[in-house]
């Protein structure tokens, strides 16, 4: 099985209209508590070619594809390197998670160099990120009926991967590692739920004053994490992201 699954992964990027820097899978994978009929999202960076880039027909900046292959779904979107480090200086914890991933379909030594670089993206101000979508997330879980494990789960990954991150300076998007250093026991049970299958995927009898109060507690966690942060308040490695967009888009050979 994971033979075949390597291969329509590689399918997906072999067939890229563009050279990737890198692909690596992310979602419920990544997270930690895929179903058995999770989908396979793959994300990455790839590079338009210089004409696509500078000329009056430009390429595609996102390209998005979403298909079945031997029955497995998998969505893919790509930004163009520019895009993508632009979004990496932003305090973006959706490329951060994606560039760190460590299920990797597609690298290249660029993509090591750029990890290595992105280290310097990494800031206190990325808080904003897992705040954000901890809140939407809540908001999905609250107004749902039924209820549903699957956001309820997204707003403590979130919030687990944001204080992590703020106390460690390390990119865990994984539920479960994260979890490992707070041991909240009623995680566990939610991803032993949702791994489960379809049938334990909604929540009939959700407590949902003790999640709101959880939901509270971790958020307020995650800011004071933020506030007692050692990470720089800006990102720092603009200069170098810079020289290395150049030097890729001169030497495009290297990344095919």
């Amino acid at each position: 099985m994971k033979r075949m699954l390597d291969s329509v992964l590689m399918d997906e990027v072999r067939a890229h209209p563009y050279p990737l820097l890198f692909a690596t899978v992310s979602g419920a994978h990544l997270y930690g508590f895929p179903s058995a009929d999770s989908d396979y999202d793959v994300r990455g960076a790839h590079l338009l070619p210089l004409d696509h880039f500078v000329g009056l027909e430009p390429g595609a900046e996102t390209v998005q594809t979403s298909r079945v292959r031997h029955g497995v779904e998998v969505d893919l979107v790509t930004h163009d390197a520019r895009k993508f480090l632009g979004l990496l200086l932003r305090n973006n914890g959706y490329v951060l998670e994606q560039l760190y991933s460590p299920l990797v379909v597609h690298t290249t030594p660029e993509h090591a160099e750029l990890r290595a670089l992105a280290r310097g993206c990494i800031t206190r101000r990325c808080v904003r990120h897992y705040v954000g979508f901890a809140a939407n997330q809540w908001r999905l879980f609250e107004k749902e009926q039924p209820r549903r494990v699957k956001p309820l789960l997204y707003v403590y990954r979130v919030l687990l991967t944001g204080i992590h991150l703020m106390r460690t300076g390390r990119v865990v998007a994984s539920l479960p590692e994260c979890n490992a250093h707070v041991g909240l026991p009623y995680v566990d049970e939610l991803i032993a739920r949702k791994t489960a299958g379809p049938e334990q995927s909604v929540l009939a009898d959700a407590d949902v004053e003790f999640h709101r109060a959880e939901y509270l507690r971790l958020n307020e966690v995650l800011v004071d994490a933020a506030e007692r942060s050692h990470l720089p308040e800006e990102p720092t490695a603009r200069a170098a992201l810079h020289d290395l967009l150049l030097r890729i888009r001169r030497t495009p050979a290297a990344v095919a």
